[in-house]
């Protein structure tokens, strides 16, 4: 019998030493790196995680971010307490008294997980044990791969705790665990939960974002409120349990649901998309030509770059809503006023013309698929969202129904500036950026329109013509142009003997009375105005320049109107003030460009700003006053091109300059009727409406209080005349009007040339400032 048990004894000895010494050969197999690399530690020293670069507006507020993983690293001092009690709390409550591994835990751990190969165990990995498998993610080494995985966590885990203490391990470990919706680290998931910094969570919001980590989409409080609830009210019973929280607290909060303020922060989604991706296509160029102390490229997605832009965040989204409440409406009498003989269906040239410059088809070209195989392909139906202004639809279409689907729908650009310093305030590059990446303002290059006059009437103002200068609207044939004869909206606009200043002719927007102003100030002169006022796309040497047939962006056309409330002198729009590192050190700061010489005279600036307030007060833009009742200080011009492609409008305030285009993506659309298409109809009401909500804002009484300085008596003066004037009885009988006024005026555009000659010379001579005619 003793025999028996002495057997049994040593087989039990040597099995029990066999597992041991089979447990250190494995360990130590691990430990040497068989089963993978383990990081030493000059590797722990180094960790660096991507963090996402993040764009701030004009009040350094958070409006997006760039990134492969969503996640911003803060230091351990702006880690709230609150959020380390919940933390340890919960995932690991021996966080202090342990060296990386809680070996009460472990022997739990080993039965359950290791030996029965059960991943449920849970509680067995301490927080340094989770950031070891945070940083170094898991692999698949088959039936080992639990006990590897789990060994290979704790000897990281020791590691760490040797090169990192206490708070160093809780600020790595809250900067990169995964959150809900693809957040990584504390920073970015308060930001995204509770659109604030981590620094100022309240108990219950840390209680709820701590209760994610043990299944961050099954507690997710956007999809699963009740059970975050419910798992948030775990979290605080535990710091109750462990004298991090009073019991009065607890009873006060576990009733009450946390109020979340969610903010997507994807590249689609969110403020100002548009105006984003201008921004990080300017960053990236720059960090092409300006590496780091290493030499490296800074990397937009990896290296948590601050960009500080210029974007008031909130006239933005006031922007916004203008734009969605207008456009939305505009689009529904668009549709309908075409009924079924819509060009996005009927013409069949621009339903295969759109679908030959689609990327999918160019993708397919692309690969050398032939054109049946492309077109079968295309019209495939498939799963697809489609958007509409009411409620984006899943719907089983095939790609080319999509891309006529896109078509029909009206879109827009629109910026704001100051025209001050050219910093830009607001940016709608489009209605919906997901499903209209081109981008409006900077891309877009449409007709202008009557927009363009102003520029036109400035160069004769300045050629020797006066704001009481008179024009006859009757139609002129440009036989040296093909015939080529402008008309103006009504026959009624065209009368004989009639004859209007250029005051009015502006305001009330005359074609035929634009050329001939243009043809007396000179094509050549014109285009030279336009360039010093900024605009550096082709202008036609023709007199339908005149009427805006020159196609510029909304960005330069900002840029240009900012002269007449600028001191003459435009401005270069831009948006970046200054991009730091992630530690916050300034890697560059921006200034605004500034004009050297203003592009016309003060007194020119003083006519024309008077003569685009009457167009807002009684002419083309009065819509303004008369229909939605804005008392602004504001001047502005209207613009609509030929069969009623494009509509625009420049809203001119003392601090602000903003412009509006709307009008379809395929130019061959048009709207059908003058009275819905007009500028004054399609795109003016987007500023409008813009212009209520920030008069509604005191915060921004500085644009919408704020008066234009006095005009000087001098222009008021010159202003002073009637609008209409009917020829005398001889100018009827023997006299063309218009041939009689061109010779008058070009006596003083001779006379306007000597003088700027005789005061140029004088200024070389002497070196004076030259001075304004008021």
């Amino acid at each position: 019998m003793r025999k028996i048990k002495s057997k049994w004894l040593r087989w039990s000895l040597l099995v029990i030493g066999g597992l041991i010494l089979a447990f250190l050969l494995f360990y130590w197999s691990i430990y040497f790196g068989l089963w993978g690399h383990i990081p030493d530690r000059k590797e722990l020293e180094e960790i660096v995680q991507a963090e996402a670069s993040e764009v701030y507006g004009q009040e350094e507020e958070l409006i997006g971010k760039y990134y492969m993983f969503d996640r911003q690293s803060i230091a351990y001092e702006d880690i709230p307490e609150n959020m380390i009690d919940a933390l340890i709390a919960t995932e690991d409550f021996r966080f202090y008294d342990h060296n990386g591994i809680d070996y009460r835990s472990f022997f739990r751990v080993f039965f359950k997980s290791i030996l029965l190969r059960d991943d449920s165990s849970g509680g067995g990995s301490t927080i340094t044990q989770q950031l070891a498998k945070n940083l170094y993610k898991r692999k698949n080494y088959g039936r080992l791969g639990i006990a590897v995985n789990k060994l290979r966590e704790m000897i990281i885990a020791r590691r760490i705790e040797k090169v990192y203490d206490k708070k160093e391990i809780l600020a790595l470990y809250l900067n990169t665990v995964p959150f809900s919706d693809n957040t990584y680290g504390i920073e970015s998931a308060s930001y995204k939960f509770f659109g604030k910094r981590a620094r100022l969570l309240s108990v219950d919001e840390a209680a709820t974002l701590a209760g994610m980590l043990k299944a961050n989409y099954y507690y997710n409080p956007r999809l699963f409120p009740e059970k975050s609830m419910e798992r948030r009210n775990t979290v605080l019973h535990q710091m109750v349990k462990y004298d991090y929280l009073d019991k009065e607290v607890y009873d006060s909060l576990k009733t009450v649901p946390t109020e979340l303020r969610y903010t997507a922060y994807s590249h689609d989604e969110g403020i100002a998309p548009y105006f984003r991706e201008q921004v990080k296509k300017e960053v990236e160029s720059w960090c092409k030509t300006n590496p780091d102390s290493e030499g490296k490229t800074y990397d937009i997605y990896r290296d948590g770059l601050r960009i500080f832009t210029t974007l008031d965040a909130k006239m933005q989204s006031l922007a916004e809503e203008a734009m969605k409440e207008h456009l939305s409406k505009l689009q529904q009498q668009f549709e309908k006023s075409y009924g079924k003989r819509a060009p996005w269906m009927a013409n069949a040239r621009i339903k295969e013309e759109a679908v030959k410059r689609s990327q999918p088809y160019l993708s397919l070209k692309q690969q050398g698929w032939d054109e049946k195989k492309i077109m079968d392909s295309l019209n495939k139906p498939r799963k697809i969202e489609l958007f509409d202004w009411e409620e984006n639809t899943i719907a089983n279409r095939s790609t080319i129904d999509s891309i006529v689907h896109y078509l029909k729908f009206l879109n827009t650009g629109m910026i704001s500036i100051d025209p001050h310093t050219g910093a830009i305030r607001t940016w709608i590059g489009g209605i919906n950026y997901k499903h209209f990446k081109y981008d409006h303002v900077r891309q877009s290059k449409r007709q202008v329109g009557s927009t363009f006059k102003p520029i036109v009437y400035t160069t004769a103002l300045e050629n020797g013509l006066y704001p009481c200068s008179y024009f006859s609207p009757k139609k002129v044939v440009y036989e040296e142009y093909d015939g080529w004869s402008p008309s103006n909206a009504t026959d009624k606009e065209e009368e004989e003997f009639i004859n209007y200043s250029l005051k009015y002719a502006l305001s009330r927007s005359i074609n035929t009375i634009a050329v001939k102003v243009l043809d007396y100030a000179g094509i050549s002169n014109t285009i030279a105005m336009a360039k010093r006022m900024g605009i550096v796309s082709p202008l036609p040497e023709v007199p339908s320049l005149a009427l805006g047939t020159a196609g510029i962006s909304v960005e330069e056309m900002a840029g240009a109107y900012a002269a007449y409330v600028n001191k003459s002198r435009p401005v270069k729009p831009f948006f970046i003030t200054r991009i730091e590192d992630n530690e916050g050190n300034v890697l560059v700061e921006f200034e605004p460009e500034q004009t050297a010489r203003p592009a016309f005279s003060e007194h020119t600036r003083q006519v024309m700003l008077e003569m685009m307030k009457a167009t807002v007060n009684e002419g083309t833009a009065s819509r303004i006053r008369y229909s939605y009742k804005l008392q602004n200080a504001i001047a502005g011009k209207t613009g609509t091109t030929q069969s009623n492609k494009d509509g625009w409008f420049v809203g001119i305030t003392p601090n602000l300059v903003t412009v509006t285009w709307v009008g379809a993506d395929d130019h061959r659309i048009g709207f059908r009727s003058t009275s819905m298409g007009q500028g004054a109809n399609s795109a003016l009401p987007v500023f409008a409406k813009f212009m209520q909500k920030m008069s509604r804002d005191t915060t921004y009484n500085t644009y919408t209080a704020a008066r234009f300085p006095a005009t000087s008596a001098s222009v008021l003066e010159e202003l002073n005349c009637d609008n209409i004037r009917e020829d005398t009885f001889l100018e009827k009988i023997f006299g063309n009007p218009d041939e009689v006024r061109k010779k008058e005026i070009r006596e003083n555009r001779k006379k306007a040339k000597k003088k700027k000659k005789k005061e140029g010379f004088f200024k070389r001579l002497f070196g004076g400032k030259k001075r304004n005619r008021d």
